[in-house]
């Protein structure tokens, strides 16, 4: 329970949620240019299976896993943190699950690659 009495308070978690989906939408995009730059080792280097390709693959599956969650994580500590405020501190007619939908974005961003990456 805080007991600062400030809606500041509410802003301040919520910039802390959008800081932790942008870092969970620069790794997304870290693992998705990871896995295309297998496609760049595989022109490259003329054999067909490649254990540097597969490998790569693989590390950009599990950044991206990584970016999930950390999505997941963080919009359950924000959850968890907004049940904590009192009453002074919500601002009235604000919605708080703005952030939330981005994370889930970026949640549905990271399916989609999955499904590009072995498709």
């Amino acid at each position: 329970m805080s007991d600062l009495k400030d809606p500041r308070v509410l802003l301040a978690l919520e910039r802390t949620l959008l800081a932790w989906n942008r870092s969970s939408l620069g790794l997304i995009a870290f693992g998705f240019l990871l896995e295309r730059s297998s496609l760049l080792i595989h022109v490259l280097e003329s054999t067909q299976n490649s254990p540097k390709v597969a490998l790569s693959k693989w590390f950009s599956v599990l950044i991206v896993l990584l970016a999930v969650v950390i999505s997941l994580f963080s919009i359950r500590q924000y959850k968890v943190a907004l049940k904590s405020l009192n009453p002074s501190e919500m601002i009235v007619g604000y919605r708080t699950d703005l952030p939330v939908m981005l994370g889930l974005i970026n949640i549905l961003c990271a399916a989609m690659l999955f499904v590009i990456f072995f498709v």
